[in-house]
């Protein structure tokens, strides 16, 4: 697996991290023994990029990936988020959004002891909170990578000017946003730019939009209640057939690399930046090798062209949530 370093934090991981959330959360249930092992599969594939959140259960895919991991201490990095508002029964986006320092402090030490380290290596805000001013929150990440609990800041889904605002009082390493073939956003909206300019590294999440790149997804695919995708507008039947011109264009692409849909997409990803590392999510064996056989796909010049206007030309149905 080769190596890339988000910019200019000198925070070294896999050119493809794995997005845990889908072991234990927005999913049908899994066998944890089962998500322990591919975890640690990962790791012997050279993955070392993993990344989880409080909210992903809540907590419960935290621990699972404190208890996977926990024999690879000192060897991998763990990325996890603050950010939302406890209910009864912990953090939920439907209670709201909460960034204040005191509970940015509180979520670190709890986050600590469920993946069994001493610090979190990457610490984001899961989504910017219009009561708390930017520099606040950057200022309560400063203290505890001052007192030794976490190492890196990163922020998910902010906007330029809130990068811009956090990164002069601490340097951001990171940010998480969507960012994929069928949903480039961050390219239009000056964030992609910004962090170029700040030296800040990318990590794009739903690469492969939530699998429909991959191809395997047809309009007699299914989804139980319990799956995110099941509520999302771009899986949709209609959805599914209009958006089918996407997978035949990666299709096409990889036929000339002899790779899959989805191989092409992350290719595709890894093309644009050095300093881009995507995490897309699985929970089989099979599909982690496949991820991370893209890798090693160069692109052509040729093929970046054809997609880029080919993609140009095509209407994504669907909004993204």
């Amino acid at each position: 697996m080769q190596k890339r370093k988000l910019g200019n934090s000198n925070l070294e991981v896999s050119a493809l991290g794995l997005g845990c959330m889908r072991m234990s959360f927005g999913d049908t249930p899994t066998d944890k023994q089962e998500m322990i092992t591919l975890l640690r599969q990962s790791v012997e594939r050279g993955v070392t990029f993993f990344d989880t959140a409080e909210v992903y259960g809540p907590f419960t895919n935290e621990l699972l990936v404190g208890e996977a991991l926990e024999p690879f201490k000192g060897q991998v990095v763990i990325a996890t988020k603050f950010g939302w508002k406890h209910g009864e029964n912990g953090p939920h986006p439907s209670v709201g959004i909460d960034s204040r320092p005191e509970q940015i402090k509180r979520v670190a030490n709890e986050s600590l002891k469920r993946l069994r380290v001493d610090v979190i290596d990457l610490f984001y805000q899961h989504r910017p909170d219009p009561n708390v001013p930017m520099a606040d929150v950057a200022g309560a990440v400063q203290e505890l990578i001052q007192a030794g609990k976490v190492k890196h800041f990163g922020l998910s889904e902010a906007s330029a000017e809130q990068i811009r605002q956090a990164h002069a009082v601490q340097p951001v390493a990171a940010l998480q946003s969507e960012y994929s073939i069928w949903w480039t956003e961050i390219e239009q909206n000056d964030v992609l730019a910004t962090v170029e300019e700040l030296g800040i590294g990318l990590v794009p999440y739903s690469p492969l939009g939530r699998g429909f790149l991959t191809g395997k997804i047809t309009t007699e695919t299914t989804y139980d209640t319990s799956d995110i995708r099941s509520r999302n507008p771009r899986f949709t039947a209609e959805a599914i057939t209009a958006n089918q011109v996407v997978v035949d264009l990666l299709t096409r692409i990889g036929q000339n690399h002899d790779a899959t849909p989805g191989q092409i997409a992350l290719a595709w990803l890894l093309a644009q930046k050095p300093w881009i590392v995507p995490i897309p999510g699985t929970r089989k064996l099979h599909r982690l090798d496949e991820n991370n056989g893209a890798v090693d796909i160069e692109l052509t010049a040729a093929d970046l062209s054809e997609i880029r206007e080919a993609m140009a030309n095509i209407n994504v149905v669907g909004h993204r949530y």
